[in-house]
């Protein structure tokens, strides 16, 4: 890894909040491509899923959702699970960031597509009982459509419009259909 790029996650651990931020900025615009230096900081990712720091929390799943593209290995297979429980975070700002995110595991293969389109799925449908779960739904389907734009799967369309389709109320249904306009 570059050292400019561990620098970065250096300064993420900064007592200057503006530092921190730029170098979370630095790392998600540097991980819209593919890097070499996924493997170089995964596992630490990982374990930062369950830090006691929310913010740790947050930017670990953001950062991890990010290098699924830079992962031949196709390691987030087996991580999702960690990946996705952040997504279910006690505090509710840490759970909308990483949900957020999370569509650009789908960036990484047909497989990585596959399981999470089914999470998304799954969750939209069953999250009523959760708190704020409009928001939750929004961001499902705004994360479908991210992911749609970026690889033109006329079945990830197909699929969100059945979602608003499954839906009873029609404030949301026009809500959710404006996502995909």
């Amino acid at each position: 890894m570059e050292e400019s790029m561990k620098r970065e996650f250096d300064n993420l651990q900064a007592k200057d909040k503006t530092l921190q931020y730029e170098a979370y900025n630095h790392i998600l615009e540097a991980t819209t491509q593919e890097v070499d230096w996924a493997y170089d900081v995964w596992e630490e990712l990982l374990e930062g899923l369950t830090a006691k720091d929310n913010h740790q929390r947050s930017r670990c799943a953001q950062f991890l959702s990010h290098l699924a593209i830079s992962d031949p290995k196709k390691r987030i297979l087996n991580d999702f699970e960690a990946l996705w429980d952040v997504t279910k975070d006690p505090k509710f700002v840490t759970a909308r960031h990483s949900l957020q995110a999370i569509w650009r595991v789908g960036l990484a293969g047909v497989e990585q597509r596959k399981l999470v389109i089914s999470y998304l799925v799954d969750r939209f449908l069953n999250c009523e009982d959760e708190r704020n779960h409009t928001l939750i739904r929004a961001d499902i389907l705004q994360g479908l459509k991210h992911l749609y734009d970026e690889v033109k799967d006329e079945e990830i369309r197909k699929q969100a419009m059945n979602l608003i389709e499954s839906l009873d109320d029609p404030k949301y249904i026009k809500k959710y259909r404006l996502i995909w306009k």
